[in-house]
């Protein structure tokens, strides 16, 4: 009790803020000091005090947003499709190939300023135009937020309070320099600002001004907001002339623990060891002593990919591997439309939280050292192989019930 009571102690004051007696006031007075604290901070960057008071006064804080870390309340969790969705169902060949046929034509309405993204910063159209289909639609997805408003619940009493606060001032940073309005500064529920969806501080870092008019319009503009998500893409490290990945049939036998970023080799050294190319796409003889992993997103249950350096950049946009599939398969599918050379099986997904015990158990027996976050990520799917390798059990690398059961058991 000695160390957790003022920890407690500590909370108190939060909880009753939040929900004490139901009185709003007692809660917006509460978010009001935490608002208050931010000037010292906003002032340090620039900000006007004009721009703050306005843009602050009478702003209230969202408690129905997702991932919210509210004592006494459960976490609403955030829906992302990446990891609530099979690879069958979030690769869906009929909407990819919908949306490649509209990036084809948004290729051709663009020609021109997209051949002049590609020369500055050596990103090719058809990824910036999968990157704006998948993060919203071609435009077509409504974004409802208030972004301040967003920021600064999150900031105030969201899972990672640091990260949103450096967001929240960076959202005062951009109305202050009046790149865009408070009104048309519309957001995700997570915070995410325009066509291909920047957060605040990667907007004043990545924005790119094509026009002159001194503003990167990411909002209405389609070229500036193609053109910070190549800027984006090249500060990652982003290889021009160089494919994202390469669909490969891996040869009878293959240990799927090797299917993980760690285990890397040069693609000549990948082929002498019997994978191939499977989608008939040309390998240029350069690329052969280029560095790759591989990785089964669905284990046996789907396509195998060669992956070098561009598609680790790709995840450097949006971690999950699903993301990075689906932008880069659109992509393929835009310059060229073939399906993937195998199809996905229509898997069952294992819960979340039997996921969570499992990669406990893993943690436990020293199979895995990552973060216990109920998603099947290549480390996790590389940890369970080599558990099975390590029980007897038959390797496929897979989340399924059988390793779950094994592992209920004592295993």
């Amino acid at each position: 009790m000695r160390f957790r009571f003022p920890f407690l102690v500590a909370l108190i004051p939060l909880a009753l803020a939040l929900f004490g007696a139901g009185t709003p006031a007692r809660a917006d007075a509460a978010f009001d000091r935490w608002l208050a604290a931010q000037w010292p901070a906003a002032q340090a960057m620039g900000i006007s005090r004009a721009t703050f008071e306005r843009e602050t006064k009478g702003l209230e804080p969202d408690y129905s947003l997702p991932e919210l870390a509210i004592p006494g309340k459960p976490q609403k969790p955030g829906v992302q499709a990446e990891f609530v969705q099979t690879p069958a169902a979030y690769l869906s060949d009929k909407a990819i190939g919908t949306y490649a046929a509209r990036g084809r034509t948004l290729a051709g309405q663009y020609r021109g300023e997209l051949a002049a993204i590609e020369r500055q910063f050596g990103v090719p159209p058809s990824i910036l135009l999968a990157i704006w289909a998948r993060e919203t639609s071609f435009g077509g997805a409504k974004l409802n937020y208030d972004a301040l408003r967003v920021l600064a619940t999150q900031a105030y009493v969201g899972r990672r309070k640091e990260t949103f606060e450096a967001e929240f001032l960076a959202a005062l940073k951009i109305l202050d320099e009046g790149h865009v309005t408070r009104a048309q500064m519309k957001s995700s529920w997570a915070g995410a600002l325009g066509l291909t969806q920047f957060m605040p501080t990667g907007y004043l870092k990545y924005g790119v001004d094509l026009d002159g008019d001194g503003t990167a319009n990411i909002w209405t503009s389609v070229p500036e907001a193609l053109a910070a998500t190549a800027s984006l893409l090249r500060e990652e490290g982003w290889q021009p002339g160089k494919r994202w990945a390469y669909e490969i049939t891996v040869p009878a036998g293959f240990d799927c623990t090797q299917a993980e970023p760690g285990t890397t080799l040069p693609i000549s050294e990948w082929l002498k060891r019997g994978v191939r190319i499977a989608d008939g796409r040309r390998l240029p003889p350069a690329a052969l002593k280029d560095p790759a992993s591989i990785i089964l997103p669905a284990g046996p249950y789907g396509p195998a990919f060669l992956t070098p350096a561009n598609y680790f950049v790709l995840k450097d946009y949006n971690f999950a591997d699903l993301y990075v599939l689906y932008v880069g398969h659109l992509a393929d599918r835009i310059e060229d439309d073939r399906p993937f050379a195998k199809g996905w099986s229509d898997i069952a997904l294992v819960k979340t939280r039997d996921l969570e015990f499992m990669q406990q158990v893993l943690t436990r027996k020293g199979f895995y050292a990552e973060k216990i976050d109920g998603k099947a990520g290549m480390k996790t799917r590389a940890a369970l192989g080599a558990y099975q390798k390590a029980n007897g059990l038959p390797l496929d690398c897979w989340p399924d019930a059988q390793v779950l059961e094994h592992m209920k058991r004592g295993g």
